[in-house]
């Protein structure tokens, strides 16, 4: 009964047309009715609470860290440096995307920014070397959302905040999976484009090449100071966003010169409004999780999953499937803070490693950003490659089937994820 309340309450107020943040309110206030426990006060000091937290700050700081890049020339200089190294082989331009995908997932941490910028660099160059502007346009879509999965990830932060786990762990744990969901994308892009008979432009000098890594040097430094920071303890990933801001500000304007005041200004006002959007979610979520908690919610979805608690590859399995229907109706962030507080009970009760689960979470949520209709990645792509959504739609589906088929290998053999995450913590 209680797990209906939550569902229709929250399903109805979507159903309307209201905003998620106003829905996770209205979830929260059906439950205290149903708990008889209906108490303003409550509602108001979690979701100052929800807020309130130090750990949040890396946020706005990485958001921040991501606009300051894209208008600072740090993103145009990583597909520099991706074309000068495969720019010449067979499909090199899909090849360009993916290395320039992980790389700026090293740097920004938001798919939306990564996949933004790299369309409006990449798109019109490969419909001008004659790709498919759908298949092209798919594969961008898909690469962008590996920045949700490699440090520094926004997601991540979200997810350890909601569930108590170590951020710092969970930023070690994604740099793997997050490169084997880029080797899915290009085993699918190479079998897609082997039958092109595209012209390829000459292969580049070894003086360009070493100029285009020379040029790059200020931008690719900022994913090694952050890992290497991490890793030793030098700072916490909050203080390592603040370390991501600056350090892009700076050579934004001081390096490479190519940010103006003017265009300071806005940046901020960007950062400042994504930021309000997402810390609004994560407060009147936090007023959901409270009260699913006093419900019970939990503990009921222990008993509806007893049947495959005695295995943890199958419980991963179904617990998959249940994000990956969510992902298709819901953005990444208010799908983490809705299913992080039910199934975190769940995870730790069947004796799965927290950090691991994590891990495959967030793959699911990401990839989420790219399935119709909602697909937020998908919209943007369209918008700023000036296409209709149901031709990028077409163009991403093998790229999103190899990313659900990696992510279902990780499921099959954990060690893919908890071997180098053992690793790279030492």
């Amino acid at each position: 009964m209680t797990i209906g309340i939550f569902l229709g309450a929250l399903l109805a107020a979507m159903a309307i047309g209201m905003p998620i943040a106003y829905a996770l309110l209205v979830t929260g206030i059906a439950l205290m009715w149903h708990l008889h426990s209906f108490d303003p006060q409550i509602l108001a000091q979690n979701l100052i609470e929800g807020a309130n937290s130090f750990t949040l700050l890396a946020v706005p700081f990485f958001l921040l860290a991501g606009e300051i890049m894209n208008v600072g020339g740090l993103s145009r200089r990583i597909v520099d440096v991706a074309l000068a190294l495969v720019g010449h082989v067979r499909g090199g331009l899909g090849y360009v995307a993916i290395i320039a995908s992980v790389l700026l997932a090293a740097l920004s941490g938001s798919a939306v920014a990564d996949a933004a910028a790299l369309t409006a660099l990449l798109l019109p160059m490969m419909t001008k070397a004659g790709h498919d502007k759908a298949r092209s346009a798919g594969l961008l879509a898909a690469g962008g959302i590996i920045a949700p999965i490699i440090p520094p990830s926004i997601g991540f932060v979200i997810f350890g905040v909601a569930a108590n786990v170590s951020i710092t762990r969970l930023f070690l744990a994604g740099i793997v999976p997050g490169m084997l969901i880029g080797g899915a994308l290009w085993a699918t892009w190479w079998w897609l484009s082997r039958r092109e008979s595209i012209p390829v432009p000459p292969r580049k000098s070894a003086a360009d090449v070493l100029k285009a890594m020379r040029d790059s040097l200020w931008a690719l430094l900022l994913p090694v100071i952050i890992l290497v920071g991490l890793r030793f303890g030098v700072f916490t990933p909050t203080e390592a966003a603040v370390v991501a801001a600056v350090y892009a500000l700076f050579v934004a304007t001081v390096v490479y010169r190519e940010m103006r005041l003017a265009q300071i200004v806005e940046v901020f006002v960007n950062a400042a409004k994504t930021t309000a959007v997402i810390m609004f979610l994560v407060a009147a979520a936090l007023v959901s999780a409270y009260l699913i908690t006093v419900a019970q919610i939990p503990q009921q979805m222990v008993t509806l999953l007893q049947p495959f608690m005695g295995n943890q590859t199958l419980l991963m399995i179904a617990i998959m499937v249940l994000v990956m229907a969510v992902g298709t109706a819901m953005d990444m962030t208010p799908t983490i803070l809705i299913l992080t507080p039910v199934l975190m009970p769940v995870v730790k009760a069947a004796g799965i490693d927290p950090v691991y689960f994590g891990v495959l979470f967030i793959i699911n949520n990401a990839i989420g950003l790219i399935t119709p209709p909602v697909g937020t990645v998908l919209n943007t792509v369209a918008g700023v490659g000036r296409m209709k959504m149901d031709e990028v739609t077409r163009g991403m589906l093998p790229f999103m089937w190899a990313e659900f088929a990696m992510m279902f290998l990780m499921v099959l053999f954990p060690p893919l994820i908890t071997v180098p995450a053992r690793w790279f913590a030492g």
